[in-house]
């Protein structure tokens, strides 16, 4: 199966692309794209294009701080929040709630808001396998 992928993983996958994922990641990648266009910004053009593939493929990735990351993150991170985690943000908390109010959509209403934070502190992060961020 996909890179060890299970299959309750891969239809919760298949659906989240569906419902949220396409249209999350088009958020991601216009940020990401707007900041590399502005060149001082790279660094958190590639945060985002990160987050924007993590944002298209969440079930069985979790995102975790990188050990190592430190004072340089932090301040990046106020920058983003500023410039463009905030709208973010928002995105994930309007479509949980619309998610919410179907039965089905609660677990992606649910694993929305899990994005929250990272929408809002990309730097320092990265994404691995569920498996590896518990340690197994």
């Amino acid at each position: 199966m996909l890179d060890g992928v299970k299959p309750i993983q891969l239809v919760l996958n298949v659906l989240w692309l569906v419902l949220v994922g396409f249209w999350m990641a088009l958020g991601y990648i216009l940020a990401g794209v707007i900041c590399c266009v502005l060149i001082v910004t790279i660094p958190w053009g590639i945060a985002s294009f990160r987050i924007a593939s993590f944002v298209l493929w969440p079930f069985g990735r979790e995102a975790v701080e990188k050990p190592g990351s430190g004072v340089g993150s932090m301040l990046g991170n106020v920058v983003w929040i500023i410039v463009a985690g905030w709208w973010l943000a928002l995105g994930h908390l309007f479509t949980s709630v619309a998610l919410a109010i179907t039965i089905i959509g609660i677990p992606f209403a649910w694993a929305n808001l899990k994005l929250i934070p990272v929408s809002l502190f990309p730097l320092g992060r990265e994404i691995v396998s569920s498996d590896r961020a518990f340690g197994y």
